[in-house]
């Protein structure tokens, strides 16, 4: 449980700071006025949502308020800001898998100073990249659908529903998780099969550029 917390306050912070980051280079001083344009924690955490994070394995952050109507080039900044997110997301995984492989070769075993350093760098690796594959489904409000939407020209009868209905859809995706894991039935986690297969096919690039170092 302590290396989840210690890998959330640096995964779910850089997410939303990038966010944060790109609306105001983009023209949309939103997210600095309300102080989100910060690597503090404190800023992007919901209480409840961090909770259920460590404890449940789903939650949430507070989202960074952006005014699209700010951006210099409306379609072209909206899609910058939905995907900045995910895109720190894979740098971060790409810098965390080394410094874990680093670790574990190169720093010797204090007990658990040491267990605590690997397994949290192990955890920042594998939740930046699981964040990356669940918040590009195309579901409201992930940053997904946010993409889709910066691009959209026609706003239809199924994108509608998808943005009425999308946080119905993600919370029964997350009940579905949570009943899998007590009954054992692992092919009803339609959520968690999603995520570790996208997590796994990102993850082979990673592995194999610094299985040439290592």
């Amino acid at each position: 449980y302590i290396a989840i917390f210690l890998a959330l306050i640096v995964v779910l912070p850089i997410h939303e700071y990038a966010h944060a980051c790109v609306a105001v280079w983009c023209g949309d001083n939103t997210p600095k006025i309300y102080g989100r344009l910060t690597l503090n924690p404190l800023a992007h955490f919901d209480p409840m949502g961090l909770v259920l994070f460590v404890f449940a394995r789903f939650g949430w952050a507070k989202p960074v308020p952006v005014n699209p109507f700010n951006f210099k080039r409306y379609k072209l900044h909206s899609f910058f800001v939905a995907s900045a997110g995910v895109v720190a997301n894979y740098l971060l995984a790409f810098i965390a898998y080394p410094l874990f492989i680093l670790s574990v070769l190169y720093i010797p075993q204090f007990g658990y100073f040491t267990e605590v350093l690997q397994t949290t760098l192990l955890f920042i690796y594998s939740m930046s990249l699981n964040f990356f594959v669940f918040n590009l489904l195309p579901i409201y409000p992930l940053d997904g659908f946010r993409i889709i939407d910066s691009f959209a020209k026609k706003k239809g009868k199924g994108y509608q529903f998808i943005k009425r209905y999308g946080s119905y859809i993600l919370l029964s995706l997350f009940l579905l998780s949570i009943i899998s894991d007590m009954t054992g039935l692992w092919y009803i986690d339609i959520l968690g099969i999603i995520i570790s297969y996208g997590a796994g096919i990102l993850a082979i690039p990673i592995n194999a550029f610094w299985g040439l170092i290592f």
